[in-house]
């Protein structure tokens, strides 16, 4: 397949990135040859490696989050990440953090740090679509990183965070939903 067929390939299907598999179905070439033909567009600038196994065409917009949240089925974006892009965490944290039913994994994608953090299953829920991912809303979020911090997995500074942006009557509601642990903590952090 020529260079400029294999662009408009790309453009036509205009997915944020492309696995390995992807592109086998792509360009019908071999593995060993794909590798190859791979290493040589990502040195002459037309595709941009992601992570491993994962790239996307010079002319798409680079989407970190978008990406991210495809890597690691199931999950949907929260604690920090979330918190900041409510404007509840007062800070924008440097990794994205994802919660997930699976084991907790870290990777990285187009120099990002991308944390895939485990909840029980019972707790994976509070999530809506929002830019074609799964994020959290912000009560569960919140919740999310109290559970994760009463479990000493996480810090949490009560001073970076502006809780009036969220309903206190949703995080009493929400919270009865998890563990006693969990619930001890925010006590002892906030009084509800």
């Amino acid at each position: 397949m020529k260079t400029i067929d294999f662009i408009k390939s790309l453009e036509q299907l205009n997915k944020p990135f492309y696995s390995i598999a992807d592109m086998e179905k792509i360009t019908g070439l071999a593995r060993e040859s794909l590798y190859v033909s791979l290493k040589r567009l990502v040195d002459s600038g037309i595709l941009e490696r992601m992570s491993r196994g994962t790239y996307r065409l010079f002319t798409a917009k680079a989407a970190i989050e978008k990406i991210a949240s495809s890597l690691y089925l199931p999950n949907y974006l929260s604690f920090e990440s979330a918190l900041s892009r409510y404007g509840v965490l007062n800070l924008v944290p440097y990794t994205l953090t994802f919660a997930t039913t699976r084991k907790t994994r870290r990777f990285t994608v187009g120099g990002r740090d991308i944390e895939f953090r485990q909840i029980k299953r019972a707790l994976f829920w509070g999530y809506d679509m929002q830019a074609g991912m799964y994020i959290a809303k912000p009560e569960k979020a919140f919740l999310d990183l109290v559970y994760f911090a009463s479990r000493g997995l996480t810090s949490l500074d009560s001073d970076e965070l502006d809780l009036k942006k969220l309903s206190m009557n949703k995080v009493k509601k929400l919270f009865e939903k998890f563990p006693g642990y969990t619930r001890k903590y925010l006590d002892r952090i906030i009084s509800l």
